[in-house]
């Protein structure tokens, strides 16, 4: 079960581990892992179900690889409104991992780590992370200070990855993966960046080896300075 955590310090080893240039993988990742990934989130197709990426680039003659941004997929100059899009449903969801890759996620994080409790940052700027859903005493509680955001923090078993979010109705639960997770050993840290529509992960090669052949999960390997900024993609920029 997912657990308040009052006091931020087990969370500051990573502020001196994020740097670099804008947009680089490593300003929301930490440093000094063997290998990195990105997991970018999956698309909503205009009749229903998921797509990856690799899938939309297919779709649309461009070339999916570890740097691309969607709206250059999707052959539009505005990464805000995909003006000009040739991509028919919803574009990739920012800021969270849906359920079901959050999930696939999990199960091959737990078979790189011998710790048995992780630890969970939340962004503390979500409308929904107020009295309704959070104690009064974790929210006055200090914040995890990052360049740029600040953050709650929780503990508790690797599963309970899946227990951040609200009920907007009883009967109605809106998921949402955390920003910074990481297990007790530190054997590697997951980052959602709030305005990222992907997903970093930082560990062994043998972790980044697993992601990138598990099915569900449209991973890429990337290195620390990778940029994610929406000009990075020095490919598809000129199709």
């Amino acid at each position: 079960m997912l657990r308040p955590v009052l006091d931020p310090s087990p969370a500051e080893w990573i502020s001196p581990r994020l740097g670099g240039a804008f947009g680089a993988a490593c300003r929301t990742v930490p440093r000094g892992y063997a290998a990195y990934a990105r997991l970018c989130h999956p698309a909503e197709r205009d009749r229903g179900g998921w797509a990856s990426w690799r899938e939309a680039a297919a779709e649309t003659g461009r070339r999916a690889h570890g740097a691309m941004q969607w709206h250059t997929l999707v052959g539009s100059p505005d990464p805000v409104n995909l003006t000009g899009s040739l991509w028919r449903g919803s574009p990739p969801g920012r800021g969270t991992l849906p359920s079901h890759s959050l999930i696939a996620l999990l199960a091959v994080l737990g078979d790189h780590t011998s710790a048995s409790d992780a630890w969970f940052c939340l962004w503390e700027g979500y409308g929904w992370a107020d009295e309704r859903t959070l104690s009064r005493e974790h929210l006055d509680a200090p914040r995890l200070r990052h360049p740029g955001r600040d953050y709650l923090l929780f503990t508790g078993p690797l599963a309970s990855a899946t227990e951040l979010g609200w009920r907007p109705r009883p009967s109605w639960f809106e998921a949402q993966s955390p920003n910074l997770f990481w297990p007790d050993d530190r054997a590697w840290c997951v980052a959602t960046e709030v305005d990222f529509n992907s997903t970093l992960v930082a560990g062994e090669e043998a972790l980044i080896d697993a992601l990138l052949d598990t099915p569900g999960l449209d991973a890429w390997r990337i290195e620390p300075d990778t940029s994610l900024a929406a000009d990075g993609d020095r490919i598809n920029h000129l199709v």
